[in-house]
Parts: C-alpha cells; structure tokens; sequence
C-alpha cells in the first residue's frame, strides 16, 4: 500500500482550504500592519474643496407696495320706482338712456275720483273749523256768564263738552284732508336723483297697481369699482388710501377707498371693498371688469435675478447668501413684486452678498470662492 498519494492529497486539500475558507484571517494582521504604518489615527481627514459661485452685493430700498384685486364697475345708486297707489298712466313715456333730474316727473296717473274726493276733505275740513269756532265761542259765552251768576255750572260743561267734540272733529277733517293730500301726491311719481334711466318708463296708458314699476334709474357720477380682497391681503387696506383701476378696455381710473366690508363672504371668504371715482362724463359704464390697485405700506426689500430663487431641505422659498467668512447659508425670503428687471424678496439684512450662480451647489457651511456679479437695474421698480 502506498501512502505517498493520500499524504500528498490531504496536503493539498489543507492548502486550498486555508486559501479559501481562512483567507481574511490570514492575511489580516499583515494588512493591519500596513494600515498602521500608512494611515495613523491622528491623520486630519481631508476638507472639500472651495466652490466657485458668482455673488452680488445688494442694499435694500424702499419699495412702494400695494394690493391687487379683481372686481368691476357698479352705479353708484340705482333703484326702481314703483307706484305705491293704482290708476292708469297718463304722461307719454321717457326712454331708455335719458337723463332726469332730481324730481323730475316720471310717470303721471290719472287722478280718477281722487280729486273729487280731495275736495270733499277739503269741504268737511272748512265746516270742521267753522265748528270749532262756533263752540269755542259758545263755551267763552258759558265761562262768562257763570262767573257773573248769570248761568249755571251745567251751561259751562255743556259747552266744553261741544267745544271737544268740535275739536275731536276738526283733527278727524284735517286726518281725511292729509289722507287725500297723500293720495294726490301718489299719482305722481318723481327721480330720487339725478341719473339715467336704464329702463323705459311706463307706457302711457298702462294700467298701474301698487308695488308696479314706473322705470329704473341709475347714477353713475360718482361710480363704484367694487373688488374682493382676500383674507391675506385685506389688513393692508385701509379707507382713504389711494387707488387706481385699469378697466377691460386698457383705460386706467384712480379714486380713493371708501368702504371697506368688515365681514367677509361666506360663499368665497373674501372682504369687498369699495373705490369711488368721479364720472362726470359718464364714459364709465356699470359693470366693466377692472383690475384694482389699491396703495399699501411700504417695505424695504431686495431686487434679485428670480433665477436665484431656491428651496431649501424642507421646500421653503429662499436664497443663499456669503458670510463674513466666505461661507454659504441659506435665507428665508418672501416675494414681495416680481418685475421686469427680478423680484423685490424681503427677510433679507439691510445688506447682503447673494449668490446668484452656484446657489444649487453649495449647502449652509460650505466654503465658497465668489466672483463679483453686476446688481440687476432697479427700473422695474414701479411695474
């Protein structure tokens, strides 16, 4: 038997299984030796680099601010008359588009037995006061003669009590004479105010019933442009600030605010406000969409390139910024008007360097390399 070949056959076996299965632990040490004389402990673990970004220095200025709104033209009045008695109309009608007069005639009725009825009143009310004055004599005659013994107390009541019921008389005459005064009044119905009319008046011959409508009338000099504020935005409005408006047709008003509503809708939650502005030519018709600029507080803000606009970790608006020791860090801004030339942001220092290339590269901390950028032309400023 040979015992040369399974010596020779465990060897090998034993060799590639330490080769394989034992490598690591083999060689370990040795690769921890050498880690130990070409890396020691206290070796400093090597910076980033700088980055090179592109920085401009800004000041901050005074930026007029104010709050845009969307609404439209409204009349300034406007009412329907209606007829608040019955009868047919006898005045030929006023058309659509004619301006009236304060106390102009807009629809006549026709009397009817009003008139002869007013008479009658008128008549009762003569005979009422003759009345009167009869029993006021009567009961001066009866006064005197009782103080003089000349007649009985009874004589004295008798007449103060014909002279009451005299009285009681002539009040219910002049009640019948004031109710037909009224009645007369009625048959003529009148403009509250100078205007327009938007409707035709009523066509002669039309019979009229009580709450029937004579004609609608409207003023437009003063006009209204009504807007609707949001919640955000209606804090910085203020009755009597100044306010313009450029209609659909690219005409531009200006007035000042004259109300300003104190509960909101609760359909959209928003506040109405209210712009007068003078119409005396009356081109401003009612109903026209405007868009609404109403003057607000100003602030000092900062004009940037939007392109240096980024969101930080947790998504909020900002910009990156160069510290006194040339290290980047983030600021929270808020857009205050974004114009031709950039965006006036606020939350910034009264002077800050901004980057306004790299800004995506960098984090707050990292070191920065800046070139010097030119600041963006303030012309926009007033867009």
């Amino acid at each position: 038997m040979r015992i040369l070949p399974p010596i020779t056959a465990l060897a090998v076996a034993t060799a590639l299984y330490l080769a394989v299965f034992e490598r690591d632990r083999l060689f370990a040490p040795e690769a921890a030796d050498d880690a130990a004389v070409s890396s020691p402990e206290d070796a400093p673990l090597p910076e980033n680099p700088p980055i090179s970004v592109v920085a401009m220095d800004s000041v901050a200025v005074a930026v007029p601010n104010a709050v845009v709104a969307r609404g439209r033209t409204e009349a300034a009045r406007q009412v329907t008359v209606q007829s608040e008695t019955s009868g047919l109309i006898v005045s030929p009608p006023l058309r659509r588009g004619s301006f009236v007069a304060e106390g102009q005639v807009l629809c006549r009725l026709d009397p009817g037995t009003r008139a002869a009825q007013a008479a009658e009143a008128q008549a009762r009310l003569s005979e009422a006061r003759a009345r009167l004055t009869q029993a006021q004599n009567d009961f001066d005659t009866a006064s005197q003669l009782t103080e003089g013994g000349f007649a009985s107390e009874t004589r004295r009541i008798s007449a103060m009590a014909a002279l009451e019921a005299a009285r009681a008389g002539l009040q219910a005459a002049e009640a019948a004479v004031a109710v037909a005064a009224t009645e007369i009044d009625r048959l003529t119905l009148t403009a509250p105010f100078q205007g327009l009319l938007e409707t035709d008046t009523a066509e002669l011959g039309a019979l009229l019933q009580p709450g029937g409508a004579c004609a609608t009338i409207i003023q437009l000099d003063p006009i209204k442009i009504v807007g609707f504020l949001p919640e955000t935005e209606v804090d910085r409005v203020s009755v009597g600030a100044m306010a313009g408006a450029r209609l659909i047709t690219g005409r531009e008003i200006a007035g000042r605010v004259t109300f300003l509503s104190r509960s909101s809708d609760p359909a959209t939650r928003t506040f109405r406000v209210e712009i007068t502005v003078e119409n005396a030519d009356l081109s401003i018709r009612d109903g026209q969409t405007a868009e609404i600029l109403i003057a607000s507080e100003g602030a000092m803000a900062h004009l940037v390139p939007a392109s240096a606009l980024t969101l930080d970790d947790s998504g909020a608006l900002g910009l990156r910024l160069v510290g006194d020791d040339n290290r980047a860090l983030f600021a929270p801004v808020s857009v205050l008007r974004d114009t031709v030339a950039g965006v006036y942001v606020t939350g910034l220092p009264e002077q800050a360097r901004i980057i306004t290339l790299g800004q995506e590269y960098v984090r707050d901390g990292t070191q920065v390399i800046v070139s010097a950028a030119p600041a963006p032309m303030a012309s926009g400023a007033g867009q």
